[in-house]
């Protein structure tokens, strides 16, 4: 028992750690693309600012006990997804959970916080609401096709589902990353991550160009809160999931930041030089290249890496 607490405690720290952490690299995006398109951009402390903000805030307004539950379930499935990845290679502290779950549990909970998401946008009784739920569950259903593919595809190569021994896998040099020993299936999550952020041309769901309508309009006070404080957290997981998978995971928190940073950066320099897909285009275009490329992977690791 004590050992556990001790654990909640460890992640509790790398939960705060990884957030604030999510805040300041949004905070970094923003000022980026701000730079890109002729503006100065906000300040680093705004993203804490609006949580601040947000959180003492109080509504009387209510559309019922999912819609309301939507935020809480993201915010679970951003958690939840954290809770199973070793943050910091060979350290016990920054490990959290990962000797009790595998890849398939926190693909799990990847899913989990976006469909009860869906769930919460659904009871808002909006009537556009049906139609963000489409954009958003057909994107991500897409996306997930190539980026399912490349996990299925180093599963195989590693010949585990343990994450913390897929990145032990890795060590020994940047020449064992499987950036390099399998180039294929890092080639089918990078284009799957495009969709994943959200950035321009696939920002098809959040939709920035259009009326402001949706979950940043319709939830309030706390609520919203928790959606923005999700937002940094579940990025910045996403981003070390990235960096334990196919870059060879991180030994010290500097590592770890230089890493992340570089993956993110590839989504937005992608999202400044393309304008947004059409619902469409942006859905065929995961089932077509990237899926193709996914199917390959797979291929190439039997064909080469265990022939």
């Amino acid at each position: 028992m004590l050992e556990w607490l001790g654990k909640v405690g460890d992640f509790s720290l790398t939960l705060l750690i990884v957030t604030l952490y999510g805040l300041l690299v949004g905070a970094y995006i923003e000022r980026v693309i701000a730079k890109v398109q002729g503006r100065i951009g906000i300040p680093y402390s705004q993203p804490f600012i609006n949580i601040l903000k947000n959180f003492f805030k109080r509504t009387a307004v209510s559309h019922g006990v999912m819609f309301y539950l939507g935020p809480v379930f993201r915010i679970a499935g951003g958690i939840g997804t954290l809770a199973f990845i070793p943050v910091i290679y060979g350290n016990e502290m920054f490990s959290n959970f990962s000797m009790s779950g595998d890849l398939f549990l926190v693909i799990y909970f990847m899913f989990f916080g976006q469909l009860g998401m869906a769930l919460g946008a659904g009871e808002s009784g909006h009537p556009y609401s049906a139609i963000g739920i489409a954009r958003g569950l057909s994107q991500m259903t897409a996306y997930e096709v190539p980026f399912a593919l490349a996990v299925i595809s180093i599963v195989i190569q590693y010949d585990t589902l343990s994450i913390t021994e897929i990145v032990a896998a890795q060590q020994g040099g940047w020449q064992n990353w499987t950036l390099f020993t399998n180039w294929v299936a890092t080639l089918a999550a990078m284009l799957a991550f495009l969709g994943m952020t959200g950035y321009s041309p696939f920002d098809i769901f959040l939709a920035p160009q259009e009326i402001p309508i949706g979950p940043p309009t319709e939830f309030h006070s706390a609520y919203l809160g928790l959606l923005q404080t999700n937002r940094a957290l579940f990025g910045a997981t996403k981003l070390i999931l990235f960096m334990n998978l196919f870059f060879g995971g991180a030994t010290g928190w500097v590592e770890l930041m230089i890493k992340t940073l570089l993956i993110y950066m590839v989504a937005i320099v992608v999202g400044v030089a393309f304008p947004r897909f059409r619902v469409d285009q942006g859905i065929r275009f995961f089932l077509k290249i990237p899926t193709v490329i996914g199917i390959l992977s797979i291929i190439y690791v039997q064909m080469v890496l265990l022939s």
